[in-house]
């Protein structure tokens, strides 16, 4: 390179030079069209996902042709214990009310649970048949209503005014639980159980408090 006598090369030392280049390029004008962290994670997950099925097409038997059946295969097994098993529940249990808007007696809760047996669909008569026990002791003033009450607390209620049956009456309450929020499915035998609860119940004496007019004999 050649240089007149007035040019007087400019040498900036490495690190100032560095740091000049990271202030100007933190400049928001230079990103205005970079992708967001989102995007970022997306991409990264997708080169990762890349990176995964090209290293299996190689090892997996059969080479991709493999690879396609093996990815078919968790697809369908995938599939099987969705069907089985449901959509993941996110309710919280301990939030959700026992009752819906729709304000229904014992007895229309227990001919709906009924109906629900007889096409054996057992979650749905498990729920009303936990229904028609708690509205049943509300009739009876065995509870007070509440609109907003959960199982759990139900249960723990009755409990107190029934404890001969306190334990069956929880067991009830986290059957309906998990059936409603946890995933779990029902039988026949679980609806029989409730229906002999109800029974039960039904010819049970309570334990009156002093609120509800003394003690019974």
């Amino acid at each position: 390179m050649n240089l007149t006598g007035d040019d007087v090369p400019i040498v900036i030392p490495r690190v100032p030079a560095r740091e000049a280049a990271e202030r100007e390029l933190s400049d928001p004008g230079y990103h205005q069209n970079d992708p967001n962290l989102l995007e970022r994670g997306i991409d990264r997950l997708w080169d990762w996902i890349g990176g995964l099925l090209d290293a299996a097409s190689g090892s997996a038997p059969g080479g991709p042709l493999g690879l396609a059946v093996l990815t078919l295969l968790l697809i369908g097994l995938a599939a099987a214990l969705w069907w089985r098993l449901g959509t993941p529940q996110r309710t919280s249990r301990t939030d959700s009310a026992l009752f819906d808007s729709h304000l229904r007696s014992a007895a229309e809760h227990r001919a709906v649970a009924e109906a629900h047996a007889a096409a054996h669909r057992w979650n749905e008569a498990v729920q009303e048949c936990v229904r028609g026990i708690v509205r049943s002791l509300e009739e009876r003033a065995l509870l007070e209503d509440g609109p907003g009450r959960t199982a759990d607390e139900a249960a723990a209620e009755a409990g107190r005014a029934l404890p001969d049956h306190a334990t069956r009456l929880r067991t009830a309450a986290k059957e309906f639980d998990d059936i409603t929020y946890g995933g779990r499915t029902a039988d026949r035998q679980s609806y029989l159980t409730l229906r002999t609860l109800d029974t039960d119940l039904g010819n049970a004496k309570p334990r009156l408090t002093a609120a509800t007019g003394g003690t019974a004999e």
